[in-house]
């Protein structure tokens, strides 16, 4: 596919600053921005900024908050001290009912919040005396869909390079990299808002990653998208998380937390409930569902005492299983009916039942 090129025209207005760059992230902005040219003092400033930081983002934690507040001027109380920390290179859940604090967190992290109280680091650097060194190393997927619709996606995922002063050569190969990658590139030239809206929410990550972040930030990345085109996101995700991207993730669909992520921290009100891995957590649970694939079909569901079953179709039970139940012993009672189990798999909605729990509990009660 050719994509048709198209030149800037360079002035003195239209020449980002370097709080233009410390934007980047944010992707708020539709300015069309003319770093790409390498002329003017501004641009080669947000350039310099843009080779120096990435490479400073090597430090143990992606991202650490101590204490950190916010009350909105009406008075809200959106965040009452939280600590969190985050490993480099980990994927980690940030969860929470609407209203738990997890938006204000995320805003105040790529700078769009104010915060009351308290601070952050980004790979060691404090977004309140570093602010672009810190941003430099975020990308972020907001949850709205933010770009301008009547640009183009090579456009715009192009132009979002130029916040972080890569060269134009430079950020229209990743423009073209990251919209291959995410099975956009046949759309490189039409209208955005042209596309669908699961195309849309991978047009936002190719944005995310152009300037190649070391700590990727989705805020419900797969709201409103369909089963296929989810899988295929979080292929995408999985794959620059092995490479060593830090992924926080923020999500109702609490099975994807479980089945992604290795870390969790649960807000409520304001305050966090849970911090632990997420094996850790699962292990609070007094009992679990699993699945169980049969080898051989069957019409009736067999009771067999030690644990309730439930059939889910002919070749597929549900097992409801008292923590510290052998699974020989559900095997071997399986056995005695002529029910021979081909394999085993956690029901995910084990995380679902521990986060109503504690959200239910209340930050109060919390330890």
């Amino acid at each position: 596919m050719q994509v048709r090129r198209r030149r800037h025209a360079q002035t003195q207005d239209d020449a980002p600053s370097a709080q233009a760059c410390a934007r980047g992230p944010i992707a708020t902005r539709n300015v069309r921005p003319s770093a790409h040219s390498g002329r003017g003092r501004d641009s080669s400033r947000c350039a310099s900024l843009a080779r120096q930081f990435p490479e400073s983002c090597v430090t143990q934690l992606a991202l650490s908050i101590r204490g950190l507040q916010k009350t909105y001027d009406n008075g809200i109380v959106a965040l009452r001290g939280i600590d969190l920390d985050v490993a480099a290179g980990d994927f980690f859940a940030l969860l929470g009912p609407n209203g738990a604090g997890k938006s204000t967190t995320i805003g105040i992290i790529t700078s769009l919040v104010n915060r009351s109280a308290g601070s952050v680091k980004v790979f060691g650097h404090d977004l309140g005396t570093e602010r672009e060194a810190a941003l430099s190393c975020v990308g972020v997927v907001p949850q709205e869909i933010n770009f301008n619709q009547f640009e183009k996606p090579f456009d715009i995922v192009s132009n979002q390079a130029g916040f972080y002063g890569l060269p134009r050569k430079l950020a229209r190969e990743r423009a073209e990299k990251y919209l291959k990658q995410l099975s956009l590139w046949d759309k490189a030239e039409v209208a955005a808002r042209t596309l669908s809206g699961g195309m849309k929410r991978r047009l936002m990550i190719a944005r995310a990653m152009v300037h190649e972040p070391r700590l990727l930030i989705l805020d419900e990345p797969t709201a409103g998208v369909d089963i296929e085109i989810r899988r295929s996101m979080w292929q995408f995700v999985q794959s620059i998380n092995a490479a060593g991207t830090t992924v926080i993730l923020t999500t109702h669909y609490l099975e994807e937390a479980e089945s992604l992520c290795r870390n969790i921290a649960i807000i409520d009100r304001g305050v966090i409930v849970e911090n632990t891995s997420m094996k850790m957590l699962l292990g609070k649970l007094d009992r679990e569902s699993l699945i169980l694939d049969l080898a051989d079909p069957i019409d009736v569901c067999p009771d067999i005492g030690i644990v309730q079953l439930k059939r889910v179709d002919a070749t597929t039970l549900e097992a409801d299983v008292p923590k510290g139940t052998s699974l020989n012993e559900l095997f071997d009672a399986l056995a005695k009916t002529g029910i021979r189990v081909r394999s085993l798999r956690n029901k995910a909605n084990r995380l679902e039942e521990l986060f109503l729990s504690l959200v239910e509990r209340g930050p109060g009660d919390a330890k």
